[in-house]
């Protein structure tokens, strides 16, 4: 693939890759897979997501599904009005936490569509670690406000609350947590290390792995030599440290992956690690640092073990086309759009083509679930309740 940089980008990537190299040689030689991926995408003013570049949309590296359409902030409204309903009518503010705003378009469509509801959301929070996102989301959000006379509050935080009570949210978050790299070699599982060699940047078999970190199907499975993948205990422990302070309300996220049987499948020999550029999907993960998006899929099995040990009262997995139907995005499309009408309602039919066709985000992409004291808020209601998440539970 032939990708012209600019000079700037050329001389960003390089002191990124250099940076990294003084790390490897500082920690004798060789570093964790995740702390590369870590100052890939977060290393202050110059990683992936800590430096300036265009991320999202069409003349970025990848387009999410609130980018799509506003369609899909709408639907997930079905699933968090009952909620918000429940705080205000015992005196509680109404609020929403979402995690990596991103560009600010899921923020914009939910205030909409709450707004089109005439529900008047009081705060909304967003936590997020790129500062050029922060920027495009304030500007986003204080049109929006603007144009639709809301009065919410839209606060920017640095850390996550404690007790929190409300709406937590989070798309296409936890693929960008860092990883770590593992490989089976000789009987036994190993960390895939970064190395420096020839001043290139690649890989390097490690010691073996304690068998306690290994989820079941690591330990009980049979696997090829050779064959690499990821666990992902960071993620795990940022899925129970946002159970842990959810007081009560709900946690919803979307993101592509699997539960442990599939994430592990014997015949997925690369593992899922990921790049992203310019549209392009790059294989080496080691390709332009600070400069490509690093991205794995999701291991939804631990993801809700850890929700559970952090206090979750229950957990739900499905995909994200059920869980959109159910919330009733078809009917939103109809409400907005005219099918009578090709030059009007084709955007919309090609939007949620996109968003609910199998050979799209329709089967890869999940939603997770997860409630907190639920009924304290709806009495005698379960998270399977909601819309959208009255389907099959996949966990």
């Amino acid at each position: 693939m032939d990708i012209t940089l600019t000079s700037l980008e050329a001389a960003h990537t390089e002191l990124l890759k250099q940076k990294i190299i003084s790390e490897i040689h500082s920690e004798g030689g060789r570093i964790a897979f995740s702390k590369y991926m870590e100052m890939a995408l977060y290393e202050p003013g110059m990683g992936y997501y800590s430096a300036g570049a265009h991320k999202l949309g069409v003349g970025g590296d990848f387009t999410t599904a609130p980018e799509l359409s506003p369609l899909f902030g709408a639907a997930v409204v079905a699933s968090l009005l009952p909620v918000l309903e429940a705080l205000k009518a015992r005196g509680l503010p109404t609020q929403i936490l979402e995690f990596g705003a991103g560009t600010g378009k899921l923020a914009q469509s939910i205030l909409t569509r709450l707004s089109d509801l005439d529900f008047q959301l009081d705060q909304y929070n967003i936590l997020e670690i790129s500062p050029d996102l922060a920027q495009r989301q304030a500007v986003c959000l204080k049109t929006s406000c603007e144009s639709l006379g809301l009065q919410t509050k839209c606060n920017w935080l640095s850390k996550l609350p404690i007790d929190f009570k409300g709406i937590m949210l989070a798309n296409e978050v936890i693929d960008a947590i860092p990883c770590e790299a593992i490989i089976y070699q000789h009987g036994f599982w190993h960390w895939h290390d970064v190395v420096l060699t020839n001043g290139k940047l690649g890989w390097q078999v490690g010691k073996p792995i304690e068998q306690s970190l290994l989820p079941e199907t690591l330990v009980t499975d049979t696997f090829s030599e050779g064959y690499v993948t990821e666990l992902h205990l960071q993620a795990n422990g940022w899925m129970k440290q946002v159970a842990e302070q959810l007081h009560t309300g709900l946690f919803l996220t979307f993101d592509y992956g699997f539960p442990e049987s599939e994430y592990y499948h014997a015949q997925r020999l690369e593992g899922t690690l990921m790049g992203h550029h310019r549209h392009h999907a790059i294989q080496d993960p080691f390709y332009l640092p600070g400069l490509c998006d690093l991205t794995t899929h999701v291991e939804w099995l631990q993801i809700a073990h850890s929700a559970l040990e952090g206090n979750a009262d229950d957990v739900f997995l499905n995909n994200q086309a059920s869980y959109l139907l159910d919330a009733g995005i078809g009917d939103i499309a109809l409400a907005v759009g005219d099918p009578s009408n090709p030059a009007t309602f084709l955007p919309i039919s090609n939007a949620l083509q996109k968003l609910l066709s199998e050979a799209e985000m329709g089967e890869l992409f999940k939603v997770f679930a997860f409630s907190k004291n639920l009924n304290a808020l709806l009495p005698k209601h379960q998270l399977e309740d909601l819309p959208g998440l009255r389907g099959r539970n996949r966990l």
